[in-house]
């Protein structure tokens, strides 16, 4: 959702970049001059007289900031995730890094016949952990097979030590490019 929202303002922003070029481009002068008002006393007269009309703008100013304080938080966000909460089975939880799991994942599963790099991140929340990764396959290799290798061991491996019952996980597969051979 986030690559939605960024394209959206991005293109918001285009727009009134275009508006102010082409008033440049027109000639058109928006203030007066360089100590003139925003507003000036005969445009504000213009605008309809009524007490509501003013708390509209504001209110839509301040939209328009509480939008964008949210966006930056968004953009400040992390979005792997830290850790993994794992019950020790004596009523205490324990912490399993969030690193230490995509790395252990990463290394059995580039470890896989016909995998040439391998790359995890753990998403979701503490209690309820998802995997995504991404395969660069070998030319040679054969993604069903690969697939049934990622989804026994490999994913069997990753819940049991972070004590899971389930471990929802999405897998993308690349071929890696190879060069034609010449037959002479």
């Amino acid at each position: 959702m986030l690559g939605v929202v960024n394209r959206i303002l991005l293109a918001l922003v285009g727009l009134v970049l275009l508006a102010g070029g082409a008033a440049v481009l027109t000639g058109h002068q928006p203030l007066e001059g360089r100590h003139a008002p925003l507003l000036s006393a005969a445009r504000r007269r213009h605008w309809p007289s009524g007490g509501w009309w003013w708390w509209a703008v504001v209110a839509a100013l301040t939209l328009c900031v509480l939008l964008a304080l949210w966006w930056l938080l968004a953009q400040l966000r992390r979005s792997r995730l830290p850790a993994v909460v794992v019950d020790t089975g004596d009523g205490a939880f324990a912490l399993l890094r969030g690193r230490a799991l995509e790395e252990a994942v990463a290394a059995e599963a580039g470890a896989l016949d016909g995998v040439a790099h391998c790359r995890v991140a753990l998403r979701g929340r503490r209690a309820a952990p998802a995997l995504r990764l991404a395969l660069r396959l070998e030319p040679h290799a054969v993604p069903a097979d690969v697939l049934a290798a990622l989804a026994g061991p490999v994913l069997d491996h990753a819940r049991t030590s972070a004590g899971l019952a389930e471990l929802p996980t999405e897998a993308r597969f690349h071929v890696a490019d190879h060069r034609a051979q010449r037959v002479s």
